[in-house]
């Protein structure tokens, strides 16, 4: 892997992941449990996947009326929402299992879902994961310039309704990734200055055979068992709109929050002057712990601060890290930043967009 700029570099060492970590291995050994391959978690699979089966199954061989097939194609982007979310996300992070081959079979997940999992490892894994909300480094806080996340990007005068018109940019990203996917392999090779690691040719044949057999669910099967063009793009955009309308609100809401900060490293020479894992802490936050269903649902995204800390952990785990990572925190003076419901976190996400879009310099 080539980087042509400097590596950003964290001058401190409190000391404070030496003994989360501690703790947290200390809590696996004592209730002998593994971190990886649950059986919860091999449950929850299956029960996504059968959603995803069962309504893509419904919507093209069901009852006929439209207002039907409108409501199963919806519930498809729930689905493929889920799959992105629990399944894929675990996956390619390597939480999902201690097997190598268990992560990249359901990391695939993605690539039949329309998402490259080697582009997604490189672009979220490394770069959003090891740089958070630094612009220039993490992609995923960038939004192509279109939206302003962070105090340190350029004010341009769009981004004063960027609170507005996010919503009907959201529905659309998933299409964009999936298209833009390619552009990148075959063309551009960059994410801004970091060079996309060399594809080898395994890497190549999930790529492209992933964009067919994504086109081929749900578009070219479609066609062919007697839908119009027209009727099965109608469908499919309406089922990754829900899906790109589900999946950009969460990440949102890890990252671009009033409690989030945004830090930027000395220009010189590229430091933070901070610990890694409490950087971490103070750039993500976590929302709605006491949602079951969202617990459920969303993979323990809304555990974000606990997940950047223990990617490699499942998701399974993460409320009782939480409250783990909460005491270890109060020792060390740490602010955990926790929105307590889903609606507090998208009032303040509302809110620093809106922030954001009014002041044209840092703060």
């Amino acid at each position: 892997m080539t980087q042509t700029q400097p590596k950003v570099t964290f001058t401190k060492n409190y000391g404070f992941r030496k003994e989360l970590n501690k703790r947290v291995d200390a809590y696996f050994q004592s209730q002998n449990i593994s971190t990886r391959d649950n059986a919860a978690m091999y449950m929850k699979t299956t029960v996504i996947l059968s959603w995803v089966i069962a309504t893509w199954t419904f919507t093209l061989f069901g009852p006929p009326e439209i207002w039907l097939k409108i409501i199963g194609c919806i519930a498809l982007g729930f689905g493929i929402a889920g799959i992105g979310f629990s399944v894929g996300h675990d996956a390619n992070h390597g939480g999902y299992s201690r097997h190598k081959i268990v992560n990249n079979i359901f990391g695939y997940t993605f690539d039949i879902i329309g998402l490259s999992s080697f582009l997604w490892k490189f672009r979220h894994n490394f770069l959003h994961h090891k740089y958070t909300n630094i612009l220039g480094h993490d992609v995923e806080i960038h939004g192509d310039g279109l939206v302003r996340m962070t105090p340190y990007m350029e004010h341009q005068w769009y981004h004063t309704f960027q609170h507005l018109f996010i919503w009907f940019i959201y529905p659309i990203i998933p299409l964009y990734w999936s298209f833009a996917d390619v552009y990148l392999v075959m063309f551009k090779r960059k994410y801004h200055t970091y060079d996309i690691p060399t594809l080898k040719p395994l890497d190549l044949f999930v790529f492209f055979s992933g964009k067919l057999i994504w086109l081929g669910l749900f578009l070219g099967i479609p066609i062919a068992v007697g839908y119009s063009p027209i009727q099965a793009v109608v469908g499919f955009v309406i089922t990754y709109m829900t899906y790109g309308l589900m999946i950009c609100v969460i990440f949102m809401l890890a990252h671009v929050l009033e409690a989030a900060e945004f830090i930027e490293p000395n220009s010189d020479l590229q430091q933070i002057n901070d610990e890694w894992a409490i950087f971490q802490i103070k750039t993500t936050v976590d929302f709605a712990p006491k949602n079951q269903f969202l617990n459920w649902y969303l993979g323990g995204l809304n555990y974000q601060v606990v997940h950047h800390l223990f990617p490699n952990i499942c998701h399974v785990h993460y409320p009782q890290i939480a409250k783990i990572l909460a005491d270890v925190c109060e020792d060390f003076d740490v602010k955990y930043n926790v929105c307590e419901t889903f609606t507090e976190a998208l009032a303040s996400n509302y809110r620093w967009l809106k922030l954001m879009g009014s002041t044209p310099k840092p703060q």
